[in-house]
């Protein structure tokens, strides 16, 4: 028989509950008719386009925008005031204000490459959500780092891979046959993206009005402004800090993070990823370098736009606007219910929102979007540094090469540092 006494003597014997923030930011989302309040960080041309999305979603209240440019951050803090007919959406300079806000349930993540290891760790310490633009990192140790602390804190992260949720299934439909053996065994996948990053060389420009400049690099080293970095105003282009070695692998890794990510699913490696990477044979060549997977089947940088799988009995190209086989046949030919079958999915921003109620792991979560861009990162070593390199994707290192474990990371400014747990 269970006494009053045996209860509080077996209780006080029990482990204590301690809630963490993820914890505590779960059990308020999952009330009924909760909206989940959301914070922007980094309101440039990429969150324009997002914006939108997130305000028509009816469980969703965008509660702060962040950005270091005060013209930018106004800017969408208006877009946000006229869809609710209100002026309650708080502009933030610094991303770390937006954290310890308690309404905050969940960000969302639009700055440059250079800094979304330190907000993603942040906003993981705090409890919050996450979804976060592709590139997910700058550097291979980053996305060991992301991958723990997303683990770590128990949250929800979605990356910004829609190619896998949306452009009207092509690229689904691609997986399914490539995954059901439609073009047999998989001798060679080809990735058509752009090329590398460079050092920046950038000279120096009068400061834009507005713009918190230190804050803008962050991490990266000191430098004087330039609008290439950072363009002056509200624009309606992706600035080119993406071809500059502080803040990005180039389209290598802007665009690749896409398309290396639909070889990676199309290889069935989503929770792994390539044993060796080779430099092209030209030694000054921007395409050509090929990773190799421990079965022998190579990713090689370079083809058309998008991925293109070769097999031992076909060909299947996929792209946003084109999915093709050789020979054509193949993609006509229905699949059968024993093929393989990808689950139906929302769209991308959907599919997060509806796992963050659910606690479940969205379409590409913090592992599948790291292994996708650790193949550009890989490839990008290949091509700085021209030599051949073995990769452990489980430990994440040049197992024995001492030289090469030193380009995993590098070191961030004073003031700068990762977070620390």
């Amino acid at each position: 028989m269970l006494t009053r006494r045996h209860f509080l003597k077996s209780s006080a014997m029990a482990a204590p509950l301690i809630l963490t923030p993820s914890m505590l930011g779960a059990i308020r989302r999952a009330q009924p008719n909760s909206r989940l309040g959301v914070g922007l960080i980094g309101c440039g041309k990429r969150m324009f386009e997002m914006v939108g999305e997130f305000l028509d979603q009816p469980d969703v209240q965008v509660l702060a925008v962040c950005d270091v440019d005060t013209t930018r951050r106004e800017h969408v803090k208006s877009i946000v005031d006229r869809k609710y007919g209100t002026s309650d959406c708080r502009p933030i300079v610094d991303y770390r204000d937006m954290l310890s806000r308690k309404d905050i349930d969940a960000v969302v993540i639009g700055t440059p490459d250079h800094w979304h290891i330190n907000q993603v760790m942040h906003a993981a310490m705090h409890g919050k959500d996450i979804y976060c633009e592709k590139p997910l990192t700058l550097n291979l140790r980053e996305c060991q780092l992301m991958i723990d602390a997303v683990k770590k804190a128990g949250v929800v992260f979605q990356t910004g891979s829609q190619q896998r949720t949306e452009y009207d299934g092509k690229f689904r439909k691609a997986i399914e046959y490539i995954r059901s053996g439609r073009i047999g065994d998989i001798l060679s996948v080809h990735v058509g993206v752009g090329t590398s990053s460079k050092w920046c060389d950038l000279g120096e420009e009068a400061l834009e009005p507005g713009l918190e400049w230190d804050l803008w690099l962050g991490p990266a080293p000191k430098r004087p402004y330039h609008s290439t970095l950072s363009p002056r105003g509200v624009h309606n282009h992706y600035p080119q800090w993406r071809l500059y070695r502080e803040y990005s692998g180039g389209i290598l890794t802007d665009m690749g993070a896409h398309n290396f990510d639909i070889a990676q699913w199309g290889l069935g490696m989503d929770a792994s990823g390539p044993v060796e990477v080779h430099p092209p044979a030209e030694e000054n060549a921007q395409f050509g370098a090929t990773l190799v997977y421990k079965n022998g089947t190579k990713v090689i940088h370079g083809g058309p736009d998008g991925t293109t799988f070769t097999g031992t009995r076909g060909v299947i190209h996929v792209f946003r606007g084109s999915l093709v086989s050789i020979p054509d046949g193949i993609l006509k030919q229905e699949l059968k219910e024993s093929d393989f079958h990808l689950p139906q999915v929302p769209r991308h921003i959907r599919n997060w929102l509806d796992c963050i109620k659910t606690r479940q792991q969205p379409e590409c979560n913090a592992e599948v979007g790291c292994r996708s861009i650790a193949c550009a990162h890989l490839c990008n070593l290949a091509y700085w540094h021209k030599r051949p390199l073995k990769w452990d994707p489980q430990r994440w290192e040049f197992p024995g090469d001492a030289e090469a474990n030193t380009w995993l990371d590098y070191s961030r400014r004073s003031g700068y540092e990762l977070p620390k747990a």
